[in-house]
Order: C-alpha cells, then sequence, then structure tokens
C-alpha cells in the first residue's frame, strides 16, 4: 500500500502542469487508482484496491471558492497551466476564482474530472501518457 510519504516524493518532481503526466505515472506504478483534490486548501484523498486511503495535509491557507463557475476562465488558465506557465498554487487560485472546488483523477478511465461546488462535473479531460 502506497503511502503520502511516497507520493509527496512523486510530487515534488512536479514543478508545472506539463509535469503532470510523469506524476500520474509515477503515483500509478504506488498503486493509486483514484485521487481527489480540494482546491479550498490544495489536501488530497488518494483512493487504492481494498479501500486503501491515504489523505495528503493543506497545502496552502484556505482559498474562497466562488459561488459562480466560469467554465471558459478556467479553460483558458488550465491550458496556461499545462504549458507549465503558472505553478500549482497559481493554479488552485484560478480553480477558486473560476468555481472549481475539486477534480478527480480516475487511473482506470485515464481522466481528470472538474466539478464544480454543487458537484456538477463541469470539464473530463483524458491524460495522455
Amino acid at each position: 500500500m502506497f503511502t503520502i510519504e511516497q507520493i509527496t516524493i512523486a510530487h515534488l518532481k512536479v514543478k508545472s502542469g506539463a509535469d503532470f503526466p510523469n506524476y500520474f505515472k509515477e503515483i500509478k506504478y504506488l498503486g493509486v487508482i483514484e485521487y481527489v483534490t480540494y482546491v479550498s486548501d490544495g489536501h488530497t484523498n488518494y483512493y487504492g484496491n481494498d479501500g486503501h486511503k491515504a489523505t495528503s495535509p493543506a497545502k496552502y491557507e484556505e482559498l474562497t471558492i466562488t459561488n459562480n463557475s466560469n467554465i471558459d476562465q478556467f479553460k483558458n488558465d488550465l491550458k496556461i497551466h499545462q504549458q507549465g506557465k503558472t505553478d500549482y498554487y497559481t493554479f488552485c487560485t484560478d480553480c477558486a476564482k473560476s468555481g472549481i472546488e475539486k477534480w478527480k483523477v480516475c487511473m482506470e478511465k485515464m481522466t481528470c474530472s472538474y466539478f464544480d461546488k454543487a458537484g456538477n462535473e463541469l470539464l473530463v479531460e483524458t491524460i495522455s501518457q
């Protein structure tokens, strides 16, 4: 079973959204089958087989998530982040401003889904390796 320490070591290699595919491969190899990251404070719940769960601590002070989603602005911010032009905290701040509450990564489906505060799935991306 994976630990938060192992995931943290993998995450230290991520400097921008451009590094995400390698991070995905590494934590999948560790046994993570799904994870959910919460924009409010950056903590993540990681899930493995047989109900295994590990939760990371908050990464920053709490952000306020706007109630009104702006999917067009979010898509633009996401594109910029994936090009490596913003760091993680800036991306999370942008998510909060656009009404993104969390994202869920499914290793089996190879998808990353973004949700608003009401639980609506606003965007699903296929993860390429």
